[in-house]
């Protein structure tokens, strides 16, 4: 007797449970196009535009040394100049991200000058499971926001989207 009602306790528990569906963490967005998208890195913010209307900002973190332009692998910096939105990545380890094309021609002529290699996979990414509590900029690069906003940006922004990044 102890046991069905253990059995059927544990049946209700997981038809209960299969009821609630998750949210998706892909959202849609059915306004202006997204037509470039500006980091002011100093600032700390990110402003998504169409032609010369904002649309909306965002406070982002940065690359651990945030200070300058990336100048090689591993140097914790945030790139600054003008790169394209090239790549999605819907099954990042920090929720969502978008690509951005760094390093470009300039950069890696850069880095080959110096005898340095110029890194890469730079993104606007989420925090993911492993960064929710992040403070301060904590990246190897890349531009963070909350999950939730990177959800709003992933749906808003396209491949191809400029994107400005400025000291």
């Amino acid at each position: 007797m102890t046991f069905l009602r253990i059995l059927v306790a544990m049946v209700l528990v997981g038809i209960v449970a299969s009821c609630g569906k998750p949210p998706s963490k892909f959202r849609t967005y059915n306004g202006p196009e997204v037509t470039q998208v500006v980091v002011h890195k100093g600032a700390r913010r990110m402003d998504l535009y169409h032609h010369h209307t904002r649309l909306r900002t965002f406070r982002v973190q940065l690359g651990g040394n945030p200070f300058g332009h990336k100048q090689r692998e591993w140097d914790r910096r945030t790139p600054e100049g003008d790169y394209i939105i090239d790549r999605r990545n819907p099954n990042s380890r920090f929720h969502l991200s978008l690509g951005i094309d760094y390093p470009n021609e300039d950069d890696k002529a850069r880095a080959e000058a110096n005898g340095w290699r110029p890194g890469g996979d730079i993104f606007i990414h989420g925090r993911g499971p492993n960064f929710q509590n992040a403070r301060g900029d904590w990246t190897d690069g890349c531009i963070a926001v909350t999950d939730r906003e990177m959800e709003d940006i992933y749906a808003m922004v396209r491949d191809g989207t400029p994107i400005r990044i400025l000291p």
